[in-house]
């Protein structure tokens, strides 16, 4: 999950889309609180709160899979 706030994310984000080029998603999976808390009331963060950043997020990239994989 990644964290714009922290130098080193934004470090490891340029690193790997400099080596993997077209292999790596455009969506990225940003850290929130909802994506924390879903795990300890034993749901999928889509059951969870499928509003939160979080959700939207890996409802982004599972399209953005789907449109790769069409």
């Amino acid at each position: 999950m990644f964290d714009s706030r922290l130098r080193l994310s934004n470090q490891v984000v340029d690193e790997v889309r400099k080596h993997f080029h077209s292999m790596v998603f455009e969506t990225i999976i940003r850290r929130n609180t909802r994506l924390g808390e879903a795990p300890s009331y034993g749901e999928s963060i889509i059951a969870y709160d499928a509003t939160s950043k979080g959700a939207i997020n890996y409802l982004n990239l599972a399209q953005e899979l789907i449109k790769k994989n069409s």
